[in-house]
C-alpha cells in the first residue's frame, strides 16, 4: 500500500505507473502543497504537515494490514508557501516511529541529501494495524510527503536470534558500487518481494583508491528467496588498483548500537579466471570477520551472487568495512547494506490503552495534548498527563498516575476509567468537570491520591469509595455534592488519612460537616419532591374527573324529569290552576259589580 499524503484523489505516477493511494481518515493534520526535495522523492504535489497545536504526537493508523514481515518507507516534504513566512521553519526537524518504537531522527540538512529525505525499517505487523508516529521536537512542522508499506518475505533479512524476537531493521545505508546513479528495486526490473529498495550510487570510495567494473553478463542466484535481490546489483563493482590494495569504506554512525551488515560480490573480473585468483580477508573496525573469501569458489562460479552478512557492535561513532587481498593483488566488491538493529518497545496494556482513549474522548481533551499513537511509547514522547511504570509481570507499560488538573476539561468522567486498574493517583482538580463521581473509581484498588476538587461534580459520594483501603488523600472540595459521606471514608480518618469534603452545601455525616438526622439526601429530596407532585397532579385530575361526572349526572337527571308523565300532569294542573286563577280575577270584578255573590 502506497499513501500520496494530503492527496485527495489517487494518483499514478511515472515512470512505472505507481498508484499512491489518496489520502483519507487515517490521521489529522493539515493537507498543503509541497516542495520537491529530491529527484529520488517520489514525484508527487501534496503533503500532510502537523502544527504544534494538534499536539506533539501525531500518527497515521492504518488498519486491516494481514499479520506479515513488511518494509515500512516514509518521504519527509517540504511545505510550499508562496509568501514565505520568516518565522516559518522550513526545513522541520522531528523524531518518527513505527508501533511504538522511535527508530528515526531527522538531522539538519536532510532536505539536500538523497538518501535522508526518507526513512525505511523492516517491522513485523501483526496485531491488524500499522501505527506509523511523527513526534514534535520543537523545531517545525513534521511534514510527510508519502507512505509506503511494502509487504517482503516473511524470512526476509534473518540474522540470527534477535530476529526471531521482532526486531526492527533500520535502513541505514544501501550501496550500489561502481554505479553512478541512485536507483531502486523497479529501475533495476527487481521482484517485487524485496520491497522496492532504494540503492545509493558509490562510483568510488575514494579518489584514486580504486576502479569501477561492469558487465553486460547474466548473475546467476541473483533473485533469490527470500531477499530477491535486482540482477542489475551485481553487474557493477569497485575493484581495488596497485596502488591502493585495500578496499576500505568508512561511514558515521550512532554510538553503542549493534548493525547488520550485509555484502554483496559477484566475480565479474574478466581478469579472475577461476578459483584461487583473488582471496580477501574481511574487517570490520579493524576486527577479521570473514578471513579467506574466495567469491568464485564460495558462490560456486564466476557471474554468480554471493551475499555475506555478519552483526557488530559499534561502540564509536565510524563504521568501517576493509577488504585486505591475500591471494592476488585486488580485492572486489559490488553492493553494501547496513542496518540498526532496534529491540522493539513494549507496548502499554490494551485495555489501558482503550481507557484512556475513552477519558480522552469523554473529558473533551484539547487537541494539544496528543494523545496519539501508544501512551507510553515511544519513551522519548509518552503522552502529557499519563504517568508510566514497565510491568514486570505482563512485560507491558501501565499507567500508575494521571495529571490532568488545570487544563480547562468540561466533559464528565466515565465508569471506563476503572479499566486504568495500575492508577496510584489521580488529579483532576481545577476543572469543569460535570457529572457524579463514578462509583466504579472504587474499583482502582492501589488508587492512594484522588484529587477532584474544584469541579461540578454533583450526587452524592459512592460508597465504593469506602473500598479503597490504600487510599491516603481524597479532595472533593469545591464541588456540588450532596448526601452522606459513607461511614468507611469517615473512618478512615481516624488513621491518618487527609480528606476535605469542604464547599458542598449539600454534604453531611462527619465532624465539620451538617449531621445527617434531618437532613435528606439529594436523592430522597429529589424522589419526595417528585412524589409530591405526582400526587398533586393526580388529585387534581380526580377532583376535575368528579366535578365533570357530576354535572353531567344532573344534567341527565334534569332531562328524564322533564319528559316522566307525573311531571307533565304536575306541569298541567300548574296550567289550569294559572288559568283558573286569571278567569276568577275577572268575574271576582263582575260579581262585584252585580251585587253579592252566593258565598256570602
Amino acid at each position: 500500500m502506497r499513501i500520496s499524503c494530503g492527496a485527495r484523489e489517487n494518483v499514478h505516477t511515472p515512470p512505472t505507473n505507481t498508484l499512491w493511494y489518496k489520502d483519507f481518515a487515517y490521521t489529522g493534520g493539515i493537507p498543503s502543497n509541497s516542495t520537491p526535495t529530491s529527484y529520488v522523492a517520489p514525484p508527487l504535489t501534496t503533503l500532510r504537515y502537523f502544527p504544534l497545536s494538534e499536539g506533539p504526537n501525531n500518527c497515521y493508523n492504518i488498519k486491516r494490514v494481514p499479520k506479515g514481515h513488511y518494509s515500512v518507507r516514509v518521504f519527509f516534504g517540504l511545505v510550499a508557501h508562496h509568501d514565505p513566512d520568516p518565522n516559518f521553519d522550513n526545513e522541520p526537524l522531528f523524531d518518527f516511529s513505527v508501533e511504538g518504537t522511535q527508530f528515526y531522527s531527522l538531522q539538519s540538512g536532510w532536505s539536500s541529501h538523497d538518501d535522508q529525505v526518507f526513512t525505511e525499517a523492516q517491522v513485523f505487523l501483526t496485531d491488524g494495524t500499522a501505527s506509523i508516529c511523527f513526534h514534535s521536537t520543537g523545531h517545525g512542522d513534521p511534514a510527510i510527503l508519502s507512505i509506503e508499506i511494502l509487504e517482503i518475505d516473511d524470512r526476509a533479512y534473518y540474522f540470527g536470534p534477535e530476529w526471531g524476537r521482532g526486531a526492527i531493521l533500520r535502513t541505514v545505508t544501501r550501496l550500489s558500487c561502481g554505479n553512478g546513479k541512485s536507483k531502486f528495486d523497479v529501475d533495476y526490473s527487481g521482484d517485487l518481494w524485496g520491497g522496492d529498495r532504494f540503492w545509493s550510487r558509490m562510483p568510488t570510495f575514494g579518489q584514486n583508491s580504486d576502479k569501477a567494473i561492469s558487465t553486460e553478463n547474466s548473475i546467476k542466484k541473483a533473485s533469490n528467496a527470500p531477499n530477491f535481490y535486482p540482477e542489475a546489483l551485481y553487474q557493477t563493482a569497485l575493484v581495488s588498483t596497485d596502488s591502493q590494495p585495500d578496499l576500505a569504506y568508512a561511514m558515521d554512525v550512532d554510538p553503542n548500537k549493534n548493525y547488520s551488515i550485509w555484502l554483496h560480490f559477484a566475480e565479474i573480473d574478466v581478469s579472475v579466471t577461476g578459483v584461487g585468483k583473488r582471496v580477501f580477508d574481511i574487517l570490520i573496525n579493524g576486527g577479521v570477520v570473514f578471513e579467506g573469501v574466495d567469491v568464485a569458489k564460495m558462490s560456486g562460479d564466476r557471474y554468480t551472487a554471493l551475499v555475506l552478512n555478519t552483526t557488530v557492535a559499534v561502540n564509536g561513532r565510524t563504521l568501517t568495512i576493509t577488504l585486505h587481498p591475500k591471494e592476488g593483488s585486488h580485492a572486489i566488491i559490488n553492493a553494501i547494506e547496513i542496518f540498526e538493529i532496534i529491540t522493539p518497545e513494549s507496548k502499554t496494556l490494551l485495555e489501558e490503552v482503550r481507557a484512556l482513549q475513552a477519558l480522552k474522548s469523554a473529558l473533551g481533551l484539547p487537541l494539544r495534548f496528543g494523545w496519539n499513537g501508544d501512551p507510553c511509547v515511544p519513551q522519548q514522547h509518552p503522552w502529557s498527563g499519563a504517568d508510566c511504570q514497565f510491568d514486570q509481570t505482563s512485560k507491558k507499560w501501565i499507567i500508575d498516575g494521571l495529571g490532568l488538573d488545570n487544563q480547562g476539561l468540561r466533559g464528565f468522567l466515565p465508569n471506563g476509567i476503572s479499566g486504568l486498574r495500575h492508577l496510584q493517583s489521580i488529579n483532576l482538580s481545577s476543572n469543569s468537570i460535570r457529572g457524579p463521581v463514578p462509583s466504579s473509581i472504587g474499583t482502582i484498588t492501589s488508587l492512594v491520591e484522588l484529587d477532584l476538587s474544584y469541579n461540578f461534580f454533583n450526587g452524592s459520594i459512592p460508597d465504593s469509595l469506602g473500598q479503597l483501603t490504600s487510599l491516603r488523600r481524597l479532595n472533593l472540595n469545591g464541588n456540588s455534592l450532596s448526601g452522606r459521606v459513607p461511614a468507611a471514608l469517615g473512618g478512615r480518618l481516624l488513621h491518618g488519612a487527609s480528606f476535605n469534603f469542604t464547599d458542598n452545601a449539600g454534604l453531611c455525616g462527619i465532624p465539620g460537616l451538617p449531621t445527617c438526622g434531618p437532613h435528606l439526601s439529594a436523592g430522597a429530596k429529589i424522589g419526595i419532591a417528585f412524589g409530591g407532585s405526582v400526587a398533586f397532579l393526580l388529585m387534581v385530575i380526580c377532583s376535575v374527573c368528579w366535578w365533570k361526572r357530576r354535572q353531567n349526572i344532573l344534567r341527565a337527571q334534569h332531562i328524564a324529569a322533564r319528559g316522566a308523565p307525573y311531571a307533565k300532569a304536575r306541569t298541567q294542573i300548574a296550567h289550569d290552576i294559572q288559568m283558573t286563577r286569571h278567569y276568577n280575577h275577572g268575574h271576582a270584578r263582575t260579581a262585584a259589580e252585580n251585587g253579592p255573590s252566593l258565598l256570602s
